[in-house]
């Protein structure tokens, strides 16, 4: 078990790639790691699978609309953070399958943005429920073992140049987290970036957000020293 107050283990890297599913995983889940690698000097780049088209309850709303709606809010949390780039994959929220198509676009991303860190759901946590997450998860890592193969989608290399390999990944939302990062520093950070998510929100203000995020911060936290803490599981890719 790894108890380190680090943003990241070593050899950490420079270039940051986080792939989600949907506008606002990032903040929720590595919101406040986010941004220490960013105060930090990294360069952060999301790439998520949709657009959260369907992540609403009103029925006066609809998919096309809160799409704009939840890119926009993505946008601005990104800015928040001091996230680099924003990229979309558009593929509908809901309808996201562990897919070959899918596999052959990240693999694309990663081979032009060539990050040395990626950060991603585990799609081996327990009872995870949303069929988005898993997917994107294993689709993530499919792509990082296609990635660096001279074999795998060679009509890519003309515009990426050739493989690229990634050995560091970080497995949000996990059950067996190996590495806790401190983000008592940058929770009102984290909190700001979570408060442009309004659409998703439900109301909620900025104390009430503070008040959820030291909810799930703070028992990850506690084992380690810290006030609040984000957790991962790290694993090298040989």
């Amino acid at each position: 078990m790894v108890e380190n107050s680090n943003i990241l283990l070593p050899p950490g890297g420079q270039r940051i790639l986080v792939v989600m599913a949907h506008p606002d995983d990032a903040e929720f889940l590595c919101g406040g790691t986010i941004a220490r690698l960013t105060a930090q000097g990294c360069e952060v780049s999301y790439l998520l699978a949709t657009r959260g088209q369907r992540g609403s309850d009103d029925p006066a709303m609809t998919p096309e609309r809160l799409a704009v709606i939840r890119e926009a809010e993505q946008r601005r949390a990104a800015e928040v953070l001091g996230v680099r780039q924003v990229l979309f994959l558009d593929y509908v929220d809901g309808d996201v399958e562990p897919s070959l198509q899918m596999r052959r676009e990240i693999a694309r991303m990663v081979r032009l943005l060539k990050p040395e860190v990626v950060f991603t759901f585990d799609p081996w946590q327990r009872y995870q429920v949303h069929p988005d997450h898993r997917a994107v998860g294993l689709c993530t890592l499919d792509a990082l073992a296609a990635s660096r193969n001279l074999m795998y989608y060679p009509e890519q290399f003309a515009e990426t140049g050739g493989p690229h390999r990634v050995r560091q990944i970080y497995f949000f939302a996990s059950d067996q987290p190996n590495h806790w990062v401190d983000i008592s520093a940058v929770i009102d950070r984290k909190v700001e970036a979570l408060l442009c998510h309004a659409s998703q929100m439900r109301g909620r203000d900025a104390q009430a957000i503070r008040e959820l995020v030291l909810q799930r911060g703070r028992p990850l936290g506690s084992e380690h020293g810290f006030t609040c803490a984000e957790a991962f599981h790290h694993l090298v890719m040989n």
